[in-house]
């Protein structure tokens, strides 16, 4: 969609369609053009009998749009005398919708259908007219043609409005307008902006009128001509529709007649008559509130309030004004009695509230949005109070809050950070507030008085005085005492976008730099030698230049010398006799540069001589001077330059005039070194010299600040990324002062358990603060902008919504997502938990309201509603509350003037208040902005208007209890009730209120600023002792109330039992409590230290969710270690740097091939972008080390078969053809098979998944590799393949084992490991000792023997080649290895694979498909070229055939016997080059990428594995292609057995259904259904070949029937609109009977698909189990021949009795098993029953509960016969009908096969992951079990 800016501020419709030229416009009839005397300028006139027959059009045609998107339209025009006029507009709304408006003084009374509305037009007349008299004294217009005397008029539509009010649409854009006769038009615009045609601009601009505040005068263009001395009203009329007279909307179009300045003595308002669509707009509620009317001459009352008692005067926000007028103030009392005004002077001194910490004093101001005038001197603090006549009762304590800390940096810079004298303290702003920061403590104090952002700060030498200056079009500097902490002067200079302050060094002179009105460079030096005595601020001297001046700097060594820079120029300033003088530096061929800093080299005393002063300048270029103060002139230059490209083994070097620099931002100079902070991240310390760089810091963003101490030992560093840190040189360490957002910050939720808090920024970041030590914990960052979050009230969850709609719930202890929802369409504008934790809502700007199950940990949603909320996105992010019982719901909607309280469990609503009649007086249309329910007391909630109002309205009756208005100067943006509801807090622009919530004091709240920007939200803290409010910044504010239990004389009516006591605190709590948690002595303190995310977790888990998590550290150490868990005692933060310092020794900067880096802090390493790298699939579960394996001989059961090959191992396949060898992996097993019986025979020794494979060349040794369990190394084991024992184990790799490989001799044996341990390993195949080991400095993906040269191997990976030698000393091996970088002809790629040629030939292959020929005795790469399009993975060289794979898919083969003429002393680029041609041979495209193969010796034959878990034989002869073993590639679902047991049929997440034959084991046919997954798959009763069918549920809803006989799909039944998790034939085959994960049971016909009924009994949770057995039904009192159960996840089975032939079903029997609350990181186990099959009337069950046990419930004496316990939970269970054995799986990757009569059990740990299915036979003797893709099989011998 094209942007909607250009229409921004308003568009002019008859410019925009150009209508005199008629190509876009079309005229019809009597259409003319004259000069009308009155506007004195050329407007249309439109006559004619019939109005339709004359008319102009716009635009021209039907089929064409406006499409002009402005809320308000704006027409000029005038009725003619004497006729009738008709207007259409055509406006289409959001469905597509197309509504016309019309509007004429024909109309006799409003009409509206769906599609159209039609208002009366009352013409208005001449002021003082006849007409005029008679029109008021009707109290409407008359009705017909236009008066003689009718204006010339500005009718304003808000079409917006006009379309929610009366056919609750929501306005899109305006299609087309039609005028018709008779009338004379001027003009037509649209506009967002509500804009006033009786203002002039320049009274706009003294009003304050502005288009960000949505107000503005009319166009100059636009607006009627008005003589002097005459107003606009007295000449023209002004109409708005719906009007603001009434608080009813109109059903006629007239001129408003309550005019803007009300009288006192104004009538007494009459009843109000209402039309029918506004008597069905009115609820019932109206009648119960009953408005009285409100009596004139005094000041307002609010109504009898019966409940709540006395409301007393609410303070006024408009008693100071700029004119220093008075202006009495509105009271409000619910007294029968008559109250009497107050006088002007009697207002509450309350005032407002600045603020700061203890050791500053405090300063307060007058207005939260009011510009300073203010004059020097300001000696001492002034408190801005009124007197009073007699004692007021106010709010106490005075004040109640206390700016505690801040979270944020920057604002409208991220240039300014000082350091104290001391070097103890940093000073930096923070938006419109200084922040002073002890570096030790963290300790803040503030220096608040701005009113806009502070863009400048300076220090005098001393750091006694601070100057700040704010930006803004009236920018104000102050100056300050640092150390009191009061301001000492304010003074204005009339400059806007103030730069850049300077202090001399001894505070006598100040300097500053700013725009003048002409947007010229403007220079102030004022004298302020005696600020500090209360004398004034003087300007010394002013300058008015062309010159660009990015920073000025006043010289430390001469008060009246400075210098400065910017774009093209440095200049040397000098005040002399009080001017302002400066000459530029000569910068010969550097002139055309953007300077950025200058410094002066300082530590020389204050007498030395100027010859010997050095200034230092940094440019955005790179470059850094060395300017010659006394000269003029340049006397050094150098520049920094990235870090040069490496070709092979030189390094080129740059020049100082070639190659891009890296731009340097700031430069700060000490007495010993430099520091330099640059556009690439890094902080850079050098010798004055600049011969070396001798240490770096690298930040996450451009360091735009650095600033040394003056001792010194530190370096201060800021980075446009909204950081703030300082580098202790000494210790090279480096710590992280302040963590900020970037952009405004849109909404909070705080954890009061854990004392955290997460924000939501525009800036597109989710952040995770520590409340205590305001360090930031946690980062996710996303692509989609979050708009609002909420933690969870308990678990260290929380949940964030999203600007695209989706929902996101995150798991902080485990870094994983929990859940995503995309049920919104529009930004969601309101998340929060209920306070019991059990549900979640969510709602969005388009009216959708939804309801989840917070309890479980997929958050699955319960119900979505749709056009609930009033539409739009203002009431982000807390457009939803939840009542403290969690009972209730409340919101605004469907339209903004109603308020909705709703059922929290099923959304289901349970009244309506509408606020917009509940003062049918007031003179304006009223609509609710926020809604808060009161904690205390649930019937309580609080709406927030537009009038700035605040209503308490009961929860049961809708009644009006009390209202307070003027609450704020603006509207109010946020508002919340204290838990005791002593408090009411408010937040309305930039200021935050606390109110007395019964509002029974002469003073009832008290008022706080701070905040630049509106605020939006503001809220209690959980322990209630503080206040958190955001926008552009984090405020974290302690709230000083006096505790419950202090209080005397309380005039609250709340009875104790509604006062809660804080969750957090103890009882005994001494001291003032305060929110930081100082000095209270029973703060909160976390049982234990936070645990460190996993960031390969999150990663693996929720790719596509939030982008990044990244998690900060603020004391990063030297030198890297790894990392371990806090301990009790340590610091309970996360330890992760982005920081990493770099010494150099003995380095030119222009050659620094030989640096060695030292870390702060180890980086995770990268896995590398190549899918030839294996990563072990990602697992939540552990190996239980607690399992009990049966002896040998003693197995009740032995592993048969292993269904399945593991696609994502790499190497993981061995073939011998001379031996007849062959193995593969599956999971944690060595399958060793027969290629013609299909015999297996199985390695057991692992228990992580086994990543590659290596076989002797003799074929008698197979090693293989697997990840170590709980953290260990890896495990490779050594088989005898004879026998099948273990002969040896090796563990040496932290990481996964990459590659492994044998010589050609079989004497050695070498290891590779991955990217986190990328070390080749060498060992004795004899032995298998260890012989020599190499670390490399990249990830290694490959390693090859050469099959000639016993001594030589080579190794590709990341970093290019590795040539190895094998170098033997009697009995001491020792390995040499030389790099080589990948050629230049494949550009930056990364090698993936090699094999040797049998010459002196090496093959590699790249990621991106080339193939690379190497001389291996040279070392040289001699040819290349494109094998492949993607990456190639596998490399097989047998004799002149080459063997390449990829992951395209294609197997390929070369022709490489023109290789024997390539002479090895020369090099070509590729084969074109060198002449030789390479010839593909064949080609074959498999099912998925290449990982593995092995070819006999002359490359006929083969077998290829690949990702999708296939096997192939590989026949090159005759170019077939046979599939030797096949599995799932993805999570196998379900299995199942036919009733004859010859075939079992398998489904997984990849959508598909696999049926197997018994005993082979072989795919007899696959079934695939594409972008769904199979849930579960069960087959038909019966046992006939030609008559089986399988049947599937699909994660669409859908069942499909598939016959066996016929390979084909027989049916489609879509049962479920959710996904299909069980499902079961009925015992005769009558029914299939599915379940859905909403829980609801379908009953369907197999026959005709047709839905018999559908069982709802278990609706709300998903069902797990369904089993049907053929049993008769009664001996328990029942008619059936079947019974069937199913069990759900809340731990609920029911189980029936039913004859289906004659459509009979009964509950027989409902069983609910207890359970205590869940508390694990995971979902809780899943609740399993089935019959028994020895004994149908016996039911097992397992699942979560008290115990971790299996219970049998008898159906016939209703009680639980027996138990079993178990050590683990449950997550699988079978029941054989042989022997009594059940075989249950758990989690920890144990199969339990237990004997049910004496409890006897044996375990198995043949998977490598948690158990999820396991199943008997029919018959009892086999038994399969899955775990992920694993499918073993195996056969039942009995315990």
């Amino acid at each position: 969609m094209a942007s909607k800016g250009w229409q921004h501020p308003y568009v002019n419709i008859f410019k925009h369609v150009k209508v005199e030229d008629w190509k876009r416009s079309a005229k019809q009839g009597d259409v003319s053009t004259y000069t009308d005397k009155r506007l004195k300028c050329s407007v249309f006139r439109i006559r004619g009998p019939v109005p339709a027959n004359s008319c102009i059009l716009v635009p021209k045609n039907s089929n064409q749009s406006l499409g002009l998107v402005g809320r308000y339209f704006y027409l000029l025009f005038r009725p003619a005398p004497g006729k009738y006029f008709v207007a259409h507009l055509d406006v289409s709304v959001e469905e597509g919708q197309v509504v016309r408006i019309s509007f004429s003084n024909m109309f006799k009374e409003f009409k509206s259908t769906a599609t159209s509305l039609q208002f009366p037009f009352l013409c208005g007349a001449a002021k003082d007219s006849v007409y005029e008299s008679t029109a008021k004294s009707a109290r409407h217009g008359l009705v017909g043609p236009a008066p003689a005397s009718v204006r010339w008029t500005c009718l304003m539509l808000d079409l917006q409005c006009t379309l929610s009010v009366y056919l609750n649409r929501c306005h899109s854009q305006l299609k087309s307008v039609k005028l018709c006769a008779n009338m004379a038009v001027k003009n037509m615009l649209t506009s967002d902006l509500l804009l006033d045609p009786g203002v002039s601009f320049s009274e706009a601009k003294r009003m304050g009128l502005a288009s960000s505040k949505g107000t503005g005068p009319m166009p100059r263009d636009m607006s009627y001509p008005v003589p002097k001395g005459v107003s606009w009203h007295d000449l023209y009329d002004y109409i708005r529709f719906p009007s603001e007279g009434t608080k009813l909307p109109f059903d006629s179009i007239q001129k408003d007649c309550v005019s803007d300045q009300r009288s006192p003595t104004r009538e007494e308002s009459s009843c109000v008559n209402l039309s029918q669509p506004v008597k069905d707009r009115v609820p019932l509620i109206q009648q119960i509130t009953a408005p009285k009317p409100l009596l004139r001459n005094r000041t307002p009352v609010v109504t009898d309030l019966p409940d709540l008692g006395v409301v007393s005067t609410q303070q006024s926000d408009d008693w100071l004004s700029h004119n220093g007028d008075q202006h009495q103030r509105e009271s409000t009392s619910s007294s029968s009695q008559p109250f009497t005004s107050r006088p002007p002077w009697d207002t509450d001194d309350g005032g407002v509230h600045v603020h700061v910490h203890p050791e500053d004093g405090f300063s307060e101001r007058e207005e939260e949005s009011e510009e300073e005038f203010v004059c020097t001197p300001v000696p001492h603090p002034v408190h801005l109070s009124l007197s009073k006549e007699r004692r007021q009762e106010k709010l106490l304590p005075d004040p109640i809050l206390r700016l505690s800390r801040i979270i944020g940096f920057g604002g409208a810079t991220t240039k300014c950070a000082l350091w104290s004298k001391s070097g103890d303290a940093v000073v930096y702003p923070c938006h419109a507030i200084i922040v002073s920061m002890k570096i030790s403590s963290k300790q803040q104090r503030f220096f608040i008085g701005h009113t806009d952002k502070v863009s400048a700060l300076a220090f005098n030498g001393n750091t006694t005085l601070l100057a700040s200056a704010q930006t803004g079009n009236h920018s104000v500097v102050r100056v300050w005492d640092y150390h009191k902490g009061n301001c000492l002067a304010m003074f204005r200079i009339h400059a806007h976008s103030l730069s850049s302050l300077s202090f001399s060094y001894g505070g006598g002179t100040l300097c500053g730099v700013g725009k003048d009105s002409h947007s010229k460079t403007m220079v102030v030096v004022w004298n302020t030698s005696n600020v500090g005595k209360g004398g004034e601020v003087t300007i010394l001297a002013k300058a008015h230049t062309d010159v660009d001046i990015l920073t000025m700097k006043v010289a430390f060594f001469d008060d009246t010398r400075m210098v400065s820079c910017g774009r093209d120029n440095i200049r040397l300033w000098r005040v002399r006799n009080g001017t302002l003088r400066s000459c530029p530096v000569n910068l010969g061929e550097y002139h055309s540069m953007d300077f950025t800093d200058v410094a002066f080299e300082e530590g020389n005393s204050s007498n030395q001589h100027l010859d010997e002063r050095t200034l230092f300048a940094s440019s955005r270029s790179g470059y850094i001077f060395e300017i010659d103060y006394s000269r003029v002139v340049i006397r050094n230059v150098r520049r920094l330059l990235p870090a040069q490209q490496q070709h092979a083994n030189r390094r080129e070097k740059l020049t100082f005039n070639t190659g891009p620099g890296i731009a340097i931002n700031s430069i700060s100079v000490s007495s010993s070194f430099c520091s330099t902070g640059s556009e690439d991240g890094f902080l850079r310390l050098w010798p004055l010299d600049f011969s070396t760089i001798f240490l770096e810091a690298e930040h996450e963003g451009p360091v735009s600040l650095v600033s040394v101490s003056s001792d010194s030992l530190r370096v201060l560093a800021a980075s446009s990324t909204g950081s703030l840190g300082f580098l202790d040189v000494s210790s090279r360490g480096y710590n992280t002062l302040m963590r900020s957002h970037t952009d405004t910050v849109l909404g909070f939720s705080v954890d009061g358990v854990r004392r955290h808090l997460t924000t939501a920024s525009s800036d597109g970041t989710v952040r995770i603060w520590n409340m205590d030590s305001l360090h930031q914990l946690y980062d996710f960052v996303s692509e989609d902008s979050p708009s609002s979050v909420a933690f969870h009230p308990s678990e260290q969850v929380f949940s964030c919504g999203f600007s695209s709609g989706i929902v996101r719930v995150f798991d902080i202890s485990s870094a994983k997502m929990l859940a995503e929802h995309k049920q919104h369409r529009g930004e969601v504008v309101g998340l929060v938990f209920s306070p019991d934790g059990e549900f979640m809502y969510s709602a969005d700007s388009q009216g959708s309201l939804a309801l989840y199950n917070a309890s479980e940990e997929d958050h699955n949603v319960i119900r979505v509603v749709c056009n609930v909320l009033a539409r739009g996105a203002e009431r982000a992010p807390d457009a939803l509350t939840v009542s403290s019982d969690s009972r209730c719901v409340a919101f605004i909607g469907p339209s903004e003037y109603i308020v909705t309280i709703a059922d929290s469990q099923s959304l289901d609503e349970l009244l309506h208040v509408d606020v917009s009649i509940l003062d049918v007086q007031s003179p304006r249309l009223d609509s609710a902005l926020r809604v808060c329910f009161s904690p205390a007391s649930t019937e309580h909630l609080l709406v927030a208007t537009s009038a700035n109002k605040i209503l308490w309205v009961s929860t049961k009756t809708g009644r009006l209890l009390r209202e307070v208005s003027k609450v704020h100067k603006h509207q109010c943006s946020s508002l919340a009730v204290s838990e005791d509801s002593r408090f009411l807090l408010t937040a309305g622009h930039n200021a935050v209120k606390v109110w007395d919530y019964n509002m029974q004091l002469d003073v009832s709240s008290q008022m706080f600023i701070g905040h630049s920007q509106p605020i939006r939200q503001v809220s209690f803290t959980p322990d209630q002792l503080g206040v958190v409010s955001v926008g552009d910044a984090i405020f974290l504010w302690d709230l000083l109330a006096h505790p419950v239990e202090s209080l005397k004389d309380s005039r609250s009516p709340l009875r104790l039992s509604y006062i809660s006591t804080p969750k957090s605190a103890q009882p005994d709590v001494s001291g003032v409590q305060l929110s930081s948690g100082m000095p209270r002595q029973t703060a909160p303190l976390p049982s234990s230290p936070p645990s460190r995310l996993d960031i390969s977790t999150l990663d693996q888990v929720q790719q596509g969710a939030l982008g990044s998590l990244s998690i900060c550290d603020d004391t990063p150490t030297i030198p890297t270690a790894t990392v371990t868990g806090s301990g009790p005692s340590s610091d309970p933060r996360p330890a992760v740097s982005f920081l990493q310092v770099t010494e150099l020794v003995n380095t030119s900067p222009m050659n620094t091939s030989h640096m060695n880096t030292v870390e702060l802090k180890g980086k995770k390493p990268v896995r590398p972008d190549c899918y030839r790298h294996f990563i072990p699939r990602f697992k939540t579960s552990t190996l239980d080390q607690a399992a009990v394996t049966p002896q040998p001989g003693e197995e009740g059961i032995k592993l048969k078969a292993v269904i399945g090959y593991n696609g994502n191992g790499r190497g993981n396949m061995v073939w011998s053809p001379d031996q007849g060898l062959f193995a593969y992996s599956c999971g944690c097993v060595v399958v060793v098979e027969h290629l013609h019986t299909g015999s297996q025979r199985h390695l057991q020794g692992h228990s992580e998944e086994i990543s590659c494979l290596a076989v002797t060349n003799d074929a008698t040794t197979v090693a293989s590799a697997a990840g170590g369990s709980n953290g260990s190394k890896s495990l490779i084991c050594i088989w005898d393949v004879q026998n099948g024992t273990c002969r040896n184990t090796i563990s040496h790799h932290r990481g996964a084992v990459q590659t492994l490989a044998f010589s050609r001799d079989d004497r050695f044996f070498l290891s590779a490991g991955d990217f986190s341990d990328p070390e080749v390993a060498l060992w004795s195949s004899d032995t298998f000792k260890l012989l020599s080991s190499v670390r490399v400095s990249g990830p290694i993906h490959d390693a090859a023997f050469s099959p000639s040269i016993a001594s030589q191997l080579a190794c590709v990976g990341s970093q290019g080649a590795y040539f190895c030698l094998i170098h033997t000393h009697g009995s001491d091996v020792d390995l040499k290895v030389q790099k080589v970088k990948a050629p230049v002809e494949v550009g930056d790629a990364e090698l993936t694979a090699l094999c040797y040629h049998v010459d002196s030939f090496l093959f590699t292959a790249t990621n991106r498909g080339h193939v690379c020929v190497w001389d291996v005795n040279t070392q040289r790469c001699l040819m290349t070229w494109e094998a492949d399009e993607g990456e190639i993975g596998v490399l097989l060289c047998r004799g002149n055939r080459l063997l390449t794979g990829s992951n395209t898919r294609w197997l390929r083969l070369w022709d490489v016997d023109a290789l024997q003429g390539v002479k090895p002393q020369e090099k070509y680029c590729n084969e074109e080059d060198s002449g030789t041609v390479v010839v593909l041979e064949q080609e074959i495209m498999l099912d998925g990428t290449t990982i593995s193969a092995a070819f006999d010796n002359t490359m006929d034959m083969g077998i290829v594995g690949t990702t999708a878990g296939t096997l192939w034989y590989i026949n090159w002869s005759d170019g077939g292609s046979i599939r030797l073993v096949s599995g799932h590639k993805t999570k196998v679902n379900d299995v199942a057995f036919s009733a004859d047991e010859r075939h079992f049929a398998t489904c997984s997440e990849d959508g598909s259904v696999r049926v197997w034959s018994v005993p082979g084991n072989e795919l007899v046919v696959q079934f695939q259904v594409l972008s769904q997954a199979c849930g579960c798959v069960c087959w038909s009763p019966s046992s006939r070949k030609e008559s089986a069918c399988v049947a599937a549920g699909y994660s669409d809803g859908t069942l499909r029937i598939f016959r066996l006989s016929s390979s084909e799909m027989e049916m489609k039944l879509h049962p479920h609109q959710v996904a299909v998790t069980a499902m079961q034939y009925s015992a005769h085959g009558h029914v299939i009977l599915s379940a859905g994960k909403n829980g609801l049971i379908a009953v369907s016909s197999p026959v005709n698909g047709a839905t018999i009924r559908v069982i709802k009994d278990h609706k709300g949770a998903p069902i797990t189990t369904i089993q049907c057995v053929n049993e008769q039904c009664k001996h328990f009192g029942l008619e059936g021949n079947e019974m069937w159960l199913a069990a759900s996840a809340d731990r609920r089975v029911s189980v029936w009795a039913a004859d289906w032939s004659r459509d009979k079903c009964e509950l027989l029997d409902w069983l609910t098993f207890p359970a205590p609350a869940y508390f694990g990181g995971d979902r809780p186990p899943p609740s399993l029953a089935a019959f028994c099959p020895a004994d149908p009337s016996l039911v097992v069950y397992t699942g979560y509960g008290v115990e971790k046990e299996l219970s049998f419930y008898s159906l016939t004496k209703k009680q639980i016969m027996k138990k079993i316990a178990l050590p683990d939970w449950a997550t699988c269970f079978s029941l054989s009908c042989k022997s009594q054995l059940i075989a249950v799986g758990s989690k920890e990757r144990v199969l339990k096969l237990i004997k049910s009569t004496s409890g006897r059990f044996q375990d198995f740990l043949q998977h490598s992951d948690s158990l999820q299915t396991c199943r008997f036979s029919p018959s009892g003797t086999l038994l399969f079990t899955v775990a992920f893709n694993e499918i073993l099989l195996w056969e039942v011998q009995g315990l």
